[in-house]
């Protein structure tokens, strides 16, 4: 079974989240959505909110699992069996960044990393730019599921 975690701590989950998760479903048997859990961080929705915006928006999908987990992705994907990490990449910025976390967790775990180009029309959007329209009173609505919106 070709099993990949898909990491992060989709604060909010995004329509490019959504669009990498949607293109991996062809590739693989299963995907858990992993939910880090970084107690030194501060997050806008709780880890409550997170799971089930996760839960709700892939309630039809019977190869997504929706998890937490603490500690190191690699530690996380040996537990589940997963051979491969998933990851979306909007821009340059991204593969550079991700690059060299790639080969780490590559030596640290022999963990394969996959990734996916965002789509052309979402790879604006980042959790991080949606919690800056919120906080600012934007429309954001055209930016994530509609399970956040509820």
């Amino acid at each position: 079974m070709k099993r990949a975690v898909f990491p992060g701590s989709f604060d909010p989950i995004t329509l490019g989240h959504i669009d990498i998760i949607n293109r991996a479903l062809l590739l693989f048997d299963e995907i858990i959505i992993a939910i880090g859990v970084n107690a030194d961080k501060k997050y806008m929705f709780s880890l409550e909110d997170r799971k089930k915006h996760l839960a709700e928006t892939f309630a039809s999908e019977a190869k997504i699992k929706v998890a937490t987990y603490t500690g190191l992705t690699v530690d996380y994907c040996k537990k589940e069996n997963a051979d491969f990490i998933l990851r979306g990449l909007r821009n340059t910025n991204d593969f550079t960044y991700e690059q060299s976390i790639a080969q780490t967790n590559a030596s640290l775990a022999n963990i394969e990393s996959v990734f996916l180009i965002c789509s052309p029309n979402v790879s604006n959007i980042s959790s991080s730019i949606v919690r800056d329209v919120i906080r600012n009173g934007g429309d954001f609505r055209k930016m994530v599921p509609r399970s956040v919106l509820l």
